[in-house]
């Protein structure tokens, strides 16, 4: 069976995901939901009939749930079609007043889990298959009071190109997708919403023109894609200003 899994699909980016999926990829049968919150997957799951999902509670930094899923999926032997790593979290604040166990949660998730689970999938994935990674435009520079979040996705945009490449040869890709704010419980949980004075002056993106737009990014097997030709131009500017403007620029 061809499917897709998805990671962080409760909610934001991750929900608008799942419906985009059957839109971009029509030759996939099921679509695997993973992330913590059972009561979301599920109500997720009974939202369409276009493609069977399949809720996978799983919380990727708990070593006995990250064991079922892996155990699933050796049990399954599915052919994994679509791989979308979207679940991550990140925390506004200035680094040294943050939270430990918080910024130590942002690395886990962002960079640890992803890591691993995409080590774990890609057996599965044949000639042909899209790995998507969820990053930021956070990480084409740094981020002064998110500087544990940006140097995470800094991986992940790096990570992706770096994987890409080396995917070329068996006719595989990984993409990065690098969206700028959105209307999410990011602006909640990571305490973004009215303490940022960039994220209140910078546009706001769609989940909905996010996640479409990423998906045929992937599959046209693009290293990294940035919505908006806003953020393409900030893309742009990263590669030639020095990085003290940038930061200068970037400060929350």
């Amino acid at each position: 069976m061809k499917i897709a899994i998805l990671t962080g699909a409760s909610s934001g980016l991750g929900r608008a995901f799942a419906g985009k999926i059957h839109e971009v990829f029509p030759e996939i049968e099921e679509i695997w939901l993973v992330a913590r919150r059972t009561e979301r997957l599920e109500a997720l799951a009974a939202e369409t009939n276009a493609v069977r999902m399949v809720p996978v509670p799983c919380d990727l930094l708990n070593e006995e749930s990250y064991r079922s899923l892996i155990g699933r999926l050796q049990a399954e032997k599915p052919e994994v079609q679509l791989f979308i790593n979207n679940a991550g979290c990140g925390f506004l604040g200035a680094f040294a007043d943050s939270n430990e166990d918080e910024q130590l949660r942002s690395i886990d998730l962002n960079v640890r889990a992803l890591t691993r689970l995409t080590r774990a999938v890609l057996p599965y994935m044949p000639r042909g298959a899209r790995v998507l990674n969820t990053s930021s435009i956070a990480s084409f520079s740094p981020n002064p009071n998110m500087a544990v979040y940006s140097a995470t996705k800094a991986y992940v945009t790096f990570f992706s190109r770096a994987l890409n490449d080396e995917l070329r040869a068996s006719g595989r890709s990984c993409t990065a997708v690098c969206p700028a704010p959105m209307n999410t419980e990011f602006l909640t949980l990571g305490r973004v919403a009215g303490h940022s004075r960039m994220f209140e002056r910078l546009p706001y993106e769609t989940v909905d023109e996010v996640s479409l737009g990423a998906l045929k990014a992937a599959k046209k097997g693009k290293a990294v894609y940035t919505p908006r030709a806003f953020y393409r131009f900030y893309r742009f500017l990263c590669r030639i200003l020095p990085d003290a403007l940038l930061i200068r620029l970037g400060r929350t």
